[in-house]
């Protein structure tokens, strides 16, 4: 995931919203997102080169997100995929702070990357670029490619344009939430940030919603969860030699645990 936007315990009819966008080259392969035929209890999209996903949910409601930290000047060839880490949680039983716990020095093995994991009802968040675990609190955050709620003009734009939405019920539904996450702006180079990759680069990735011929948002995904435990899973997905998008649905009552 390259951008993600979510509201906890924040709106009248909904403990959870996660709006997010997965931002990949074109030429990695990925399975849109079902329910995994090896783990059936998982609802996930799947990069197919390694495994792992960048956002699911499970019928008991665990939740795993993940995205990349982006700092070129870091990277270690040979790396662990990070993606596991999202599907080792949603796999396992660990609650977060010992799953957490049991990364240890481990985590220093990946590139850098951020870790959203948690239940319809508590979320923790982890960077190995960060100083510890920090338990997610009612209210709005956004995630891109540094730490949380760094204010990149995706991230500040991206949690205005939802702040308004929650505002208003209507403006709640997963239409409005797929504009957001379509959202195209390019901010003044004046506020990008320096991230090592350049300025031609930096524009590209400045966007809610990426495009460029070799890389961009390749899914938009929706999971709402009501104060009834009745989640709803929505993925759009995209194809990068057209305008086609294609969008599935889930809903499911979360199992007790």
């Amino acid at each position: 995931m390259c951008l993600i936007i979510l509201a906890i315990k924040s709106h009248p009819a909904y403990k959870l919203i996660i709006a997010a966008n997965r931002d990949e080259y074109y030429e990695r392969p990925t399975a849109a997102a079902a329910f995994w035929a090896d783990m059936p209890d998982i609802l996930a999209g799947k990069d197919l080169r390694a495994g792992g996903t960048w956002l699911g949910i499970t019928r008991k409601g665990r939740i795993a997100a993940i995205t990349n930290y982006r700092d070129p000047s870091s990277i270690k060839s040979g790396s662990p995929s990070r993606g596991n880490l999202a599907r080792d949680y949603l796999s396992g039983r660990k609650n977060p702070v010992d799953f957490l716990a049991g990364l240890g020095k481990n985590a220093g093995h990946y590139n850098g990357f951020n870790l959203i994991i948690g239940d319809k009802d508590d979320l923790h968040w982890y960077s190995n670029r960060g100083e510890g675990t920090r338990y997610l609190t009612p209210g709005i955050y956004g995630l891109s490619n540094h730490l949380l709620d760094t204010p990149w003009p995706k991230v500040t734009r991206g949690k205005e344009i939802f702040q308004k939405q929650l505002s208003n019920e209507k403006d709640t539904g997963p239409d409005a939430l797929f504009n957001l996450l379509a959202d195209q702006t390019i901010p003044d180079d004046k506020n990008l940030p320096d991230t090592g990759v350049g300025l031609e680069w930096e524009r590209i990735l400045s966007p809610i919603f990426i495009t460029s011929k070799i890389y961009g948002t390749r899914s938009s995904t929706l999971i709402m969860i009501d104060m009834n435990n009745h989640a709803t899973f929505i993925e759009r997905t995209f194809d990068p030699t057209s305008d086609h998008a294609s969008t599935s649905k889930y809903e499911c009552l979360i199992e007790n645990t």
